[in-house]
């Protein structure tokens, strides 16, 4: 973390370090626990991976107008919140790192005032520094929801890699 960074590098860091977590918490489990749906609302490891891939790809791709690769699945019938049978763990987070990287690109290119619209909220723009903090929002909601599901499979906890 760059404790004295400045704005777009510290923001870029915490984004960085729940993504991070998001992935950590996969580590050591099979395909069957990856995908095991650990909630009433059947939430898994594996689909709270494709859903961060799929937000990262909407707010920071197409909300600034780049391309995208093609979805195989409709987020807004949350199908993104599913990982599939055919769809496998390599596969998943193979998704999120092309997600990710798309976006670092959009993040490394623009200044944090540049403006964006997402599709999906007619007519509202939107600043890559608003996208930026929502998707750390997002991103650290969705890793805490994945340490309470990893540690309802395991026992494991916390929010970082140990040193």
């Amino acid at each position: 973390m760059p404790y004295q960074g400045d704005e777009k590098d510290t923001l870029r860091a915490s984004l960085d370090r729940h993504r991070d977590a998001v992935l950590w918490k996969l580590d050591g489990l099979d395909d069957d626990r990856l995908r095991r749906p650990m909630t009433p609302s059947g939430t898994s490891l594996l689909g709270l991976v494709k859903h961060l891939a799929s937000v990262e790809y909407a707010w920071f791709v197409e909300t600034f107008g780049r391309e995208g690769e093609p979805l195989w699945f409709d987020p807004w019938e949350n199908e993104d919140m599913r990982a599939t049978e055919d769809e496998t763990a390599e596969q998943l987070t193979a998704f999120y790192a092309r997600a990710r990287a798309a976006a670092d690109a959009v993040i490394a290119e623009l200044p944090l005032d540049a403006v964006g619209k997402p599709s999906w909220h007619a007519g509202r723009t939107v600043s890559l520094r608003w996208v930026l903090v929502h998707m750390i929002e997002e991103t650290a909601r969705h890793a805490g929801h994945m340490d309470i599901v990893r540690e309802l499979i395991d026992g494991a906890t916390g929010d970082h890699r140990p040193a």
